[in-house]
């Protein structure tokens, strides 16, 4: 590869954040080289709908012909990130509790075309994680069901709705954060089921959302002791390769959760993580706070694309789904067409009457 070839590579490994309301300089500039594949953004960026909307055009504009990913968290409940007076769905274990998968399509058609006015493309949801420990400080009512087979239809029907309404779906955590009691944005989780426990409840979801061609997956900054005994899911090849790969099929994107929580950065460098994820089977890669260390990690890996021809491979590998995740997108947004299609704030309604009612 010739240096500008590097940097590109490793432009498409990247998804990152800032803060502010206004496109980052920093950021900016890294759009404009093609140094990101697109920009993620939290409620830090969205103090109101003329102010996200204005936003995510600077991310497009600055991106000029590529398709950047623009990205958002909005899950409904208390996983949201519009701006405030936006309207949000209930948590997803109670559209779970009605087990009416075509209202569940509904919500995600409507939240999709909800997104794609504001100018996103890319939602960070549907949870492909089982509601399986009470204690669960970080899951709980955002999984759809206890029951694993519950959970895959509904996050189908939720992620086929999100393409209707002309968004890309990432299911979520690979290989299952459902069963922790820690949450892995201040610490380091350890699931110890055997693999026979995991087959039949962690990986059920994902297993059947690979097969149903999910745009693309997250991993879970978790050890999952029968699957790669002390080492993080994110950083592992068995897991984010020959398991989710291999095993499951999975021919979709593959995005590392934040490489700035805890879980990951109280041991290691963001250089370190980045380079370790890609390696894994890791896509593309978040760090959706600070510019300095996505600058860090942009770094790290030209220099490890530079210096190794297997990773120089493997990030090839990575990019070309990553801009296969950008045309689908495109794709998405273009088919979402014009048609009206059941306001937010009408299908919310919806689901509390219901499930008021049930």
């Amino acid at each position: 590869m010739s240096a500008s070839e590097t940097k590109a590579c490793a432009g498409r490994l990247l998804v990152t954040g800032f803060d502010g309301v206004e496109l980052a300089t920093r950021t900016r500039g890294a759009l404009e080289r093609g140094e990101r594949a697109g920009a993620i953004v939290f409620k830090r960026n969205l103090p109101d709908r003329a102010t996200t909307v204005a936003l995510t055009k600077e991310i497009r504009k600055a991106a000029g012909p590529r398709t950047p990913l623009i990205a958002i968290d909005e899950e409904g409940g208390r996983v949201s990130r519009m701006p405030p007076g936006e309207p949000r769905l209930p948590p997803m274990r109670r559209l779970g509790a009605l087990n009416d998968a075509a209202l569940t399509r509904r919500a995600g058609v409507a939240l999709g075309r909800h997104l794609l006015e504001l100018g996103f493309n890319l939602d960070f949801a549907p949870i492909l994680d089982v509601d399986s420990n009470p204690l669960n400080p970080v899951i709980g009512d955002r999984a759809f069901s206890p029951d694993p087979d519950a959970v895959a239809a509904q996050a189908i029907a939720f992620a086929a709705g999100l393409a209707d309404g002309g968004v890309l779906a990432c299911g979520k955590h690979f290989p299952g954060h459902g069963d922790t009691d820690k949450d892995s944005h201040f610490d380091l989780p350890v699931i110890p089921h055997d693999r026979a426990r995991l087959e039949a409840n962690e990986l059920v979801p994902f297993r059947k959302a690979a097969e149903a061609g999910m745009d693309s997956f997250m991993s879970a900054h978790i050890v999952v002791e029968a699957l790669a005994r002390g080492t993080v899911a994110t950083f592992s090849h068995a897991v984010m390769t020959t398991l989710l790969r291999d095993e499951l099929r999975f021919r979709g994107a593959l995005f590392s959760d934040d490489l700035e929580m805890k879980a990951v950065a109280a041991d290691h460098g963001v250089e370190e993580s980045a380079v370790l994820a890609i390696a894994a089977g890791c896509d593309i890669l978040l760090v959706c706070k600070e510019e300095e260390l996505a600058e860090r990690a942009f770094e790290a890996l030209v220099r490890e694309i530079e210096k190794s021809a297997a990773f120089r491979e493997r990030a090839r590998e990575a990019a070309g789904r990553s801009e296969t995740l950008a045309s689908a997108a495109r794709a998405r947004a273009e088919s979402a067409g014009s048609a009206p299609a059941t306001p937010l704030a009408d299908v919310g309604a919806e689901i509390t009457r219901r499930a008021e009612s049930a």
